[in-house]
């Protein structure tokens, strides 16, 4: 399933963003943010999300499988 980005249209996000945006957001979300967009719209940097999906992939967290 090819899944883009809701806000600047970016193509083929990859499974860790898809997590990082269901972890964030809600596992119930159905549109997603690319890493860009996602940083912008959390008011945070893209080496925080990082961070925090080695974290909750450390950590086990199945969105991250």
């Amino acid at each position: 399933m090819k899944i883009e980005c809701v806000s600047c249209g970016k193509k083929d996000l990859d499974k860790n963003t898809i997590g990082i945006n269901k972890k964030m957001l809600g596992t119930e979300v159905t549109t997603f943010y690319c890493m860009d967009c996602l940083a912008g719209y959390l008011d945070a940097t893209i080496e925080e999300l990082l961070e925090k999906i080695e974290e909750f992939i450390e950590e086990g967290c199945a969105l991250f499988k």
